[in-house]
């Protein structure tokens, strides 16, 4: 398969305490042949998270644009959503990185666009709430939380990189694959830490009633040994291991009793955190008795995975969208 080409906005450090349960079974694996994934979408400047909207369209940030664009699933054609969001800054790899809706209303992660070292932007990060095309309205402030309250670890970017935001119980969760912590969010705007995780990069979410799925890139260089699934329910969690073996896992949805993994793939030797897999090495695997097990690959740097329907969709850095068709049909 080929796709686009793009940075990943993935930063590694710092090594404190948390408890896992292990031998929770994943879910059960499709026996059908999935499609062939077909490019239904390109050109989106600088492609990063996504979500179902209530519409049932695909919702995708473009972080250089400061956009946020609804794709049909169907057709591929998009419509600009809001194009009020800070744009990332170079060479930083931030700007508008994910989104989720909450009653009908769509909230995005911003990352790495603020006055905090390194960066010195002159935006406010972190979640805004779109009311309009063009009115984005800042509902919290993660990056100045986040330089008030740092971890107990050795760090380099005070504000944190954010990855992955999830509405939740009222509030939201956000990962932050830097500061190795989950946070959770309220939408007065109030911030506090829910996991304070070691060094294993925590990236996507899913949500499925109570229980939160986390997934765990693993500390530089990502292998595939370290990617792993894990889920937690309420408010004052334990982790349990759901499922590993992904090379540089960025995210997981659960469609049905099945549980899906992305992987950006190979880490490229010698790069500093932060850098992309190489190209072509991403995949979509699937949770089998504790393991992920591959379904497809050559996936080229891939960073987001939604599910419509029987179908997967799956958003690059470069700005594509690939359409995997039968991912989640029944069985018979």
């Amino acid at each position: 398969m080929r796709t686009g080409r793009r940075t990943l906005s993935l930063l590694a450090a710092g090594f404190l305490a948390v408890f896992v349960l292990p031998g929770v079974a994943g879910a059960s694996p499709p026996s059908h042949e999935v499609g062939d994934p077909e490019l239904l979408t390109e050109g989106l400047k600088g492609g990063s998270g996504s979500a179902v909207g209530p519409d049932g369209g695909l919702y995708v940030t473009e972080a250089e644009a400061g956009r946020l664009t609804r794709i049909d699933p169907e057709t591929g054609d998009t419509t600009v959503v809001a194009d009020c969001l800070p744009k990332r800054i170079a060479p930083f790899p931030g700007g508008a990185v994910d989104v989720t809706f909450m009653d009908g209303t769509a909230y995005v992660l911003v990352t790495l666009v603020g006055p905090h070292d390194p960066v010195k932007g002159t935006s406010v990060a972190w979640i805004y709430r779109i009311d309009g095309r063009d009115e984005c309205s800042v509902i919290a402030d993660i990056g100045t939380w986040s330089v008030d309250n740092p971890p107990d670890a050795e760090i380099f970017v005070k504000a944190g990189v954010q990855f992955a935001l999830e509405s939740y119980r009222g509030g939201f969760l956000v990962t932050d694959g830097h500061h190795n912590r989950v946070l959770f969010v309220e939408l007065d705007g109030d911030v506090r830490e829910l996991i304070q995780l070691p060094n294993v990069v925590p990236t996507g979410l899913d949500v499925r009633w109570s229980k939160v799925y986390l997934a765990l890139a693993g500390p530089v260089p990502h292998r595939l040994e370290d990617g792993r699934i894990v889920s937690f329910r309420g408010l004052s969690p334990e982790l349990r291991e759901v499922a590993s073996g992904a090379p540089l896992l960025v995210d997981v949805e659960r469609c049905g009793h099945r549980l899906f993994g992305l992987a950006q793939g190979d880490f490229p030797e010698g790069q500093p955190a932060g850098s992309p897999a190489l190209p072509s090495t991403g995949e979509l695997r699937v949770a089998d008795d504790g393991d992920l097990r591959l379904l497809v690959s050559e996936l080229n740097q891939p960073r987001s995975l939604s599910l419509i329907g029987d179908a997967a969709y799956v958003v690059t850095l470069g700005g594509e969208v690939w359409k995997i068709a039968d991912v989640c049909q029944d069985d018979d």
